[in-house]
């Protein structure tokens, strides 16, 4: 085996990497990413071990909602009771949000406001949870 020769060069390195609407890259998280509330709410629900679809990350920023630390633990508990119950898609109620969750993954399908939920209709749910 032959060794490897270096010349301290490295192709197609620039410094100061130009993102978004001229930000750095590392405002913007990853490339085409997330922006820092985005990326602060799926570390929050990262720790209830709960995620968002796009789809519920998109109705919660429609509607101007943030999830607090509190209400993904109240969150991530009342996936856990949805799990030992043995049911699967559930509908959530809490506070002035509904949100339809998926537990076997674990995952929060859509959300809504209290407003958007008294005209809605849910389907497909096996489960309702109030917390």
């Amino acid at each position: 085996m032959s060794p490897v020769q270096l010349d301290g060069k490295v192709a197609s390195v620039t410094s100061g990497v130009q993102g978004h609407a001229g930000r750095p890259e590392s405002f913007r998280g990853v490339r085409g990413g997330k922006s820092f509330d985005e990326t602060l709410q799926s570390q929050l629900l990262g720790q209830s071990g709960v995620r968002l679809s796009a789809h519920a990350q998109k109705r919660l920023a429609e509607r101007n909602v943030q999830l607090t630390a509190d209400e993904t633990a109240r969150l991530g508990d009342a996936v856990e009771r949805i799990q030992q119950k043995g049911a699967d898609m559930s509908l959530v109620l809490m506070d002035d949000l509904a949100l339809v969750v998926s537990a076997r993954n674990r995952v929060v399908i859509t959300a809504l406001d209290a407003a958007s939920a008294r005209e809605g209709v849910f389907t497909g749910i096996d489960s309702a949870v109030i917390v």
